[in-house]
């Protein structure tokens, strides 16, 4: 019988290495697997690479790794925004090594090694600092940089509802780069607030199929002061 269902998110991260090329979904805080980061600090696991469009926000999440500098080098499209201080810090005293990627170089490179594609030529960054040490070439009358495609040990992921084989439903912007990243990596981690039985999610509405995913982690909603859910990305 496949069941993919894990009881904790330490469970699930307990066999990060030191050294790691980790992919975390998130568009900011917006499906930003925050459990699935705190285990990861936990596992003590360092070196490591990350993959993801920003680079923290305040002192918790992505930006708590950071702050435990458990990172060696980040490739992300957006890493500085007024709260991202943790990075700030670490790059500007040479801690941290960051890999820029425009944020459509980056979700297609994503994409193209979960696609098996070994590299895709792309207008974007053709004559900037970006485009240094890259292959270029003219493609009628325009010119093209050749990009790689990024493959991941882990993917951290954070989706709606997932049944025991691995299929998963996201909750609006949630949903950003996860399926990609699902795709992309070796080991895919997701936690979901829902866990359903085979066959209640529609499989139209199935957006990561079960085949990309290795570890489901179920996370109960944030209760509000209220009594109620607090519903959040």
């Amino acid at each position: 019988m496949i069941q993919k269902i894990v009881k904790t998110p330490a469970d699930a991260l307990a066999d990060v290495r030191d050294g790691a090329t980790v992919m975390i979904g998130g568009f900011g805080t917006a499906g930003q697997p925050n459990e699935l980061i705190d285990a990861l600090i936990e596992t003590g696991a360092k070196d490591l690479v990350i993959v993801n469009n920003n680079a923290g926000n305040g002192d918790t999440g992505l930006a708590a790794l950071l702050a435990k500098k458990r990172v060696r080098k980040i490739i992300c499209s957006f890493p500085r925004q007024s709260d991202s201080h943790h990075f700030d810090a670490l790059y500007r005293a040479g801690e941290l090594e960051l890999e820029l990627v425009p944020q459509g170089n980056l979700a297609e490179r994503i994409r193209a090694a979960g696609a098996g594609i070994g590299g895709f030529f792309t207008p974007t960054g053709y004559g900037t600092e970006l485009a240094k040490g890259k292959e270029t070439r003219e493609i009628n009358g325009k010119m093209y940089v050749l990009e790689a495609p990024i493959h991941a040990d882990f993917a951290l992921i954070k989706a709606e509802k997932g049944d025991r084989w691995g299929n998963l439903t996201y909750r609006m912007t949630a949903r950003n780069f996860g399926p990609i990243m699902a795709m992309a990596a070796k080991t895919t981690v997701a936690t979901v607030h829902e866990v359903v039985e085979l066959g209640a999610l529609d499989p139209e509405a199935v957006i990561t199929p079960g085949l990309f995913v290795q570890r489901v982690v179920p996370i109960a909603r944030t209760a509000t002061a209220a009594g109620g859910f607090k519903r959040t990305a």
